[in-house]
């Protein structure tokens, strides 16, 4: 075993099943062994805002709070979400980011800023290591979409 700690962080938007892909990741590393811990922020999620999961393993993890430019791994189930999150991936991390678009009621309804037409070239910019896919078109091909979660954690 490993004494190093591995760190990944999972992204998105309430209810697209980012702390069910948080369980499904942690038993796999508690089950491989490791100690394991995790830590979700899901404030506002049931109204469709950010969430927000960190994952810890190795040897002995004492925190699960990743610190910022130390993630290996970013999964982001929505797009614009990846770059609210971005500080948290190490510069030599993966960018595993879905280019579903979830457009916040107040930019719909011309109430806050609107939803950014660019969003696809501002990954790129930003994440040197970018795995941009359809993760809903996947999943509905292996079964259905709603396992995009567990798409991009594959």
């Amino acid at each position: 075993m490993t004494p190093e700690v591995v760190s990944i962080v999972i992204v998105g938007v309430g209810g697209q099943g980012i702390l069910l892909g948080t369980q499904v990741a942690a038993r796999a590393a508690l089950a491989a062994g490791f100690d394991v811990k995790t830590n979700e922020v899901h404030g506002m999620a049931q109204r469709g805002g950010s969430v927000i999961a960190q994952i810890r393993w190795g040897g002995k993890v004492y925190s699960p709070l990743v610190p910022d430019g130390t993630a290996r791994a970013l999964a982001s189930l929505e797009r614009i979400e990846a770059l609210r999150f971005a500080r948290f991936l190490a510069p030599d991390g993966l960018a595993v980011v879905s280019n579903q678009a979830i457009v916040p009621v107040t930019a719909s309804s011309g109430r806050g800023p609107k939803y950014p037409a660019d969003a696809e070239e501002r990954l790129r910019r930003v994440f040197p290591r970018l795995l941009y896919v359809d993760a809903i078109a996947i999943a509905e091909k292996l079964c259905e979409p709603r396992t995009a979660n567990i798409v991009l954690l594959g």
